[in-house]
This record gives C-alpha cells, structure tokens and sequence, in this order.
C-alpha cells in the first residue's frame, strides 16, 4: 500500500491541475499503455500449445492487419520463416490461422464442408457486388446448382465458338482505341486490358446482344464493382464509403441491364437463342423452382465478374512481363508464323494447342501474379493438424495462400525469376510437380466433376468445392488475347529496361501499380 500510494499520490496531485480535456488524453493514453502491456504479457506467458504460433504484435485489435495488408507475400514468407508452415496473426480482430505449402492447401481448400464454409466469409464482400440469393448469399447446396447452370457456357463447343469472338473483339479494340493510333506510343496498360477482359468476356460469355449494351463506361462500372473487394470491406461493407457508395451505384445499373435484357426477352417470346441467360431464364432448381429473374440477372453479374478481376489483371502482367522481355515476344510472334504460317490466319480454337509457349505465358504469369493472394475459410468444428499437435478451433479463421508454394524453391528453381520456357520439359528450370491433370482423382460437389486433389504448390485457380469453374475459359481467353496482341504489336518498356513494376494490395485481388506503362510499335504486315 505505501508504494501505490507513493506512485499515486503525485498522479492524481498532477491529475488535479490538468484541464478536463487534458485529463481525458491522459487517461486515454493509459488505457492503450495498459492494454499494449497486458496483449504482450499474454503473448509471452499464455501460449497455448496445442495451437499454432502467433506472429508477435504490440496492439492487440490491429494486431498484424497493417504489415500484412501492405505486402501479404512477404508477410508470409517471412513469417514462414521464423514460425514454420503454420502460423497465427491477428487480422482485424480475428485471430487468423495461415497453413502455407502443398499440405496447407489440401487441409484449408479440400477440408471438409462440415469443418470449413467460404460463406461465412466472403458473403459481406460478395453480395452488395453481385446481389441477393446468388453465390454466397446463398446455401452451398444451391451454390453448387447455380455453379453447374453455368457450366453450359464452359463446353468444349462453347469454347471452338468464343476464340474467333474473342480474337475479333481483340483486333476491334485495337483499332478503335485512341490510345493504339499512329504507329507507335505509350499506354498505362491496366485500364486497356480491363477494357479488352470485359469486352470479350460479355461478347462470348454473354452473347452479342448483351456485348452491344457494354461500352467504356459499363466497364468502368465493373472496376467500381471490383473495387467492392477491398479487405476493409469484410468488416465495413455496410458504411457510407466512396468506393462502397460507386460499388452500389455500380450493382443497381449494371443489374437493371440485364433485368431489362430478361424483360425483353419474354416479351418477345424468343425460344431459340442458345446464349446463357436464355439457359437461366429455362433453367430450374432440383426442388422445382425456376429460377427467379433477379437471381439470372445477379449470376450474370457472378459469371462475369468471377473471371473479370482475376483476367483484367493477369492479363495487365502478362503485358508488363512481356514488355520486360522483347526477346520473348518475338518469340512468341515467330512460333504463330511457325505454327500456323506467315500469313497468320483467323485464330481459331485448336490453334491454341499449337502455341506452346503461348500456353507457358499463362502458367508462368500466374504462378508468379495469382489474383488472390489470400483465400479464407471459417472454422465450423475443431480441426486437427495432420502430423502435428495442433488443433485449429472455431474462434479461428483459416487461410490460405497458394502463392507461397508457387515461389518455393523446392519445386520452383529460381522462383523468382518470370521464365515461360520453364514450363518446357528440356528447361533446367522444370517445375519439380506434377503437371500432367489427366491422372487425377476426380469428384462431383454437385456441378460436375473436377480434380479431388488440392495437394499440389500450384493452384492458381484454387481447389476443392470452390475451385475456380472458369479455370479453362480465362486460359482460353488469356492465351487469344496474348496472341492477338503479339500479333498486332512489339512491346517493350518505355525506358528500355528489363523492370517490373510493383503489386497494388489495395484490393483483395492483387494487381499492378498505376502507372503501369508500356511502349507499343504496330507491326508492319
């Protein structure tokens, strides 16, 4: 008692001869000292061992949010470092479990429905983007029908048709757009290609009458809906913000398109169109409800939406790779004159498994640039480690981050390094994985079936139930736009160099940093 009141007595005299106002800051003060203090303490003397390390931190609410938001692959490779393969942070609150490499992307993307639920998660990002009563607004069981409607837009035919649409949509654009007149300039790469990804994306997805009721304008609309995705948005997607007032302005119009598209249809009494939304408007649930018109016009949204952030920016760093190496885009020129001859005919379908380094392009692009860094699960029931001590419980989310093992130098020589002739079975830089897809276990979630395993360092498109349904479009749609604009252009970087710009993290879907120029050369054919 006679220390307290040594310490105390002074305090509240020099308390006394403050104004309220400064009272007030000092108390405040010492609540955030008092609370940095005890969040240190209970790191150092309460580790709990049956879970997994917890990344150190000063502020217990912020936690590791900051550092992990600024640069998310560092943050885990770094932390992987120090604390191994599986690690916790606090993210916004919450503590977060991160299981990175082959064995983590198996527990996190193939666990179990009971164990894991993608809903509870994204559903506060993805519904004010795309509507009610689709996608995660909605019962998995449900989901997995809406995802097996859309599968009829994703066939083999589908795809012989889309490649001469994508390939004309490509060419149009280049000749329309006043940044590619004259015959050579420089351009911020990333609006151009979120232009060209939606044009031919709504043009073979959609059909052509959908295609004509898109313009600069409805693309724009669509980067506002993107920009919906923003991290902070898991938490504050209901406030009052820029981008979440432009993201609702965004949904409202962009739905009432299609919404007015459907009205007109069946006032028309249209019977033979093929497209997919004439496949929504004929479709039913298992249970014997057709599906409503406002959940065709949300899926529609969904469908192009689902490949439109990850296309628009994987096709931004296959430009900026591209530019960053002009021996690799003459290559690619020179293997079409090969492949398909000097004159360079019509593009088609089957002439894109004549281009293998076209191919690799892809692979590489996306093995170095994957969409989206972090994937996050829920925890629905306590879930044990394999091989470890650990059990991950319900108070925790799970996380993970593919692109980790996708840089691993145990299966990625020179990880670092972007190299498309990796991918060739004679390269010294050969991913050590398996690649051949066709010996896979397969499994049906309810919309087809698609490979079991998620036991692999290379999973651009995810895994498991969730597993991206537009993996072979976006290949089909990346591999004709590469091979248009080579065939149209020389790129390079304005200053000649061999740089490559950094990653915005702002969005939850990874991207290049604006400005991000090139310098383009038309061809003389």
């Amino acid at each position: 008692m006679g220390l307290l009141q040594d310490v105390t007595g002074p305090l509240s005299q020099h308390m006394s001869q403050l104004s309220t106002a400064s009272q007030v800051g000092v108390v405040a003060v010492s609540i955030v000292v008092v609370s940095v203090v005890l969040n240190v303490l209970n790191q150092i003397l309460f580790k709990k061992s049956n879970e997994p390390p917890v990344v150190f931190h000063w502020f217990p609410l912020i936690g590791s949010t900051i550092t992990y938001g600024m640069d998310p692959p560092r943050f885990f490779k770094e932390n992987r470092a120090k604390h191994g393969d599986i690690f916790t942070f606090i993210l916004l609150g919450k503590k977060t479990t991160v299981y990175v490499g082959p064995a983590g992307n198996e527990f996190i993307l193939n666990g179990k429905i009971k164990d894991v639920c993608a809903e509870d998660i994204y559903t506060n990002l993805t519904t004010p983007v795309f509507g009610k009563d689709v996608v995660y607004d909605c019962p998995n069981a449900k989901l997995m029908e809406q995802k097996k409607f859309m599968k009829f837009a994703l066939t083999t035919t589908a795809f012989q048709s889309y490649v001469p649409i994508i390939a004309n949509e490509v060419a149009d654009y280049f000749k329309k757009c006043p940044d590619f007149k004259g015959q050579s300039g420089i351009v911020n790469i990333p609006k151009n290609m979120a232009q060209i990804t939606i044009f031919t994306a709504s043009h073979s997805l959609q059909g052509s009458e959908i295609r004509r009721k898109f313009d600069e304008t409805l693309a724009d609309l669509y980067h506002d809906l993107d920009m919906g995705f923003t991290p902070v948005n898991f938490m504050l997607h209901w406030a009052p913000l820029p981008w979440n007032s432009r993201r609702d302005h965004a949904q409202r119009t962009v739905a009432k398109i299609y919404m007015d598209t459907i009205k007109e249809r069946r006032a028309a009494g249209e019977t033979d169109s093929q497209d997919i939304m004439w496949h929504l408007m004929n479709s039913t649930y298992k249970n014997g409800v057709k599906v409503p018109d406002h959940e065709i016009a949300h899926m529609m949204i969904a469908l192009l939406m689902a490949g439109q952030h990850s296309s628009s920016s994987t096709s931004s760093w296959i430009m900026l790779r591209l530019a960053s190496r002009p021996d690799i885009v003459e290559a690619l020129y020179q293997e079409q004159v090969d492949a398909l001859g000097a004159d360079l005919p019509p593009l088609s379908y089957e002439d894109l498994a004549k281009l293998p380094l076209n191919q690799a392009i892809i692979k590489e692009t996306l093995r170095l640039h994957a969409p989206i860094h972090s994937i996050l699960r829920a925890v629905k029931s306590p879930m044990p480690v394999p091989g470890t001590k650990y059990v991950i419980p319900t108070s925790h989310t799970l996380l993970s981050a593919g692109g980790v093992s996708a840089t691993d130098p145990t299966y990625f020589p020179e990880p670092d390094l972007w190299e498309p002739t990796r991918w060739s079975k004679d390269s010294p830089l050969t991913p050590r994985i398996n690649t051949n897809t066709e010996d896979e276990e397969k499994i049906d979630y309810g919309y087809g079936l698609v490979s079991k395993g998620a036991y692999s360092p290379y999973l651009p498109f995810g895994a498991g139930r969730h597993r991206c349904i537009g993996e072979q479009f976006a290949n089909v749609q990346l591999q004709t736009i590469t091979a248009m604009v080579v065939r149209e252009f020389k790129i390079r970087n304005p200053d000649g160099s061999n740089k490559v710009i950094g990653t915005d993290y702002a969005s939850l879907f990874s991207r290049p940093l604006e400005p991000a120029n090139i310098y383009w050369e038309r061809r003389q054919r």
